[in-house]
């Protein structure tokens, strides 16, 4: 009986042994995935929808992770997360399209592809447009949409302030490359939405993303914006949703990267959002607009 009670106390004093071991090395990788990260996102307006609603179902999952999605325009973005003021910089064009910022610091993460489109006030009268009667209209040579066809109204041209990526995308892939009129300015694509939404005789552009029945969304010589024509360049006013850090990401700061490019939010939230999973692309386009 002896024999017996010391070898069951040994197993016993062995299992304890075991067991704590296994909760120190428990508690330890709890701690590891424990771990607080601060991410802060700043720059395009038109990637802006994406990323918070990305950020609210990936925090839902990985409550150590604060994350903070801000607005200001792509030239923003570029160049505080260049100036590592930011963890993230958000832009609609390529770092090596924007004056002043240093690309060769940069690291690009592409999230999506989005297109744009002009957008009028639902009342002008207008649905399609020449890309002739486009340029026209934003350098200031129409002036009245009854000159294309519409209400005899004047034309309220709502411009995207100078940083905006949306903008240089627009003037770059919408106008040619002319610069619009002097006109006013906006920095955020929800006040351009709402403005144009109330204002008779209003026209601008927008994201996808931000375009709903509140506006009616122009087409150009009878095509019209949308995933399809945008995978093969029928529409060509679109560009990618780039995600720029300073020199290579930290592993957390990958992980939400990575956690963009799933399958979950490709298929899932890109969609439903307005933009395209970079996959659906049919030809590719680098920061000197050429093709592939």
């Amino acid at each position: 009986m002896k024999k017996i009670s010391i070898v069951s106390l040994l197993l016993v004093v062995l299992l304890s042994a075991c067991g704590s071991n296994g909760a120190k090395e428990s508690n330890a990788e709890k701690s590891t995935d424990q771990k607080q990260v601060e991410i802060t996102a700043v720059g395009s307006t038109a990637l802006q929808p994406l990323v918070e609603a990305a950020k609210e179902d990936y925090v839902a999952e990985h409550p150590n992770y604060q994350i903070t999605v801000q607005g200001g325009g792509s030239g923003t973005g570029l160049s505080q997360v260049a100036a590592g003021a930011v963890t993230i910089g958000n832009s609609d064009v390529f770092a090596e399209e924007k004056d002043g910022v240093d690309a060769s610091l940069l690291v690009d993460h592409k999230v999506a592809v989005v297109g744009i489109a002009p957008v009028a006030n639902k009342d002008v009268g207008v649905t399609d447009l020449t890309k002739e009667q486009l340029i026209g209209i934003f350098t200031g040579k129409i002036t009245n949409w009854q000159e294309v066809g519409g209400k005899d109204q004047e034309i309220a041209v709502i411009n995207r302030a100078s940083g905006s990526g949306t903008r240089a995308t627009f003037e770059k892939w919408g106008l040619d490359g002319a610069e619009a009129v002097q006109s006013q300015e906006q920095d955020s694509s929800g006040t351009v939405k709402k403005i144009v939404a109330e204002t008779p005789g209003a026209i601008s552009y927008l994201a996808f993303s931000y375009i709903d029945d509140s506006l009616v969304s122009l087409s150009l010589d009878g095509v019209k914006g949308n995933g399809d024509t945008i995978t093969t360049n029928d529409w060509p006013i679109w560009s990618y949703e780039h995600m720029y850090t300073k020199n290579k990401a930290t592993t957390e700061v990958q992980d939400f990267l990575d956690y963009l490019l799933s399958s979950e939010v490709q298929n899932g939230l890109v969609k439903e959002l307005g933009y395209l999973p970079i996959t659906s692309m049919k030809v590719e386009r680098d920061a000197q607009g050429n093709l592939k």
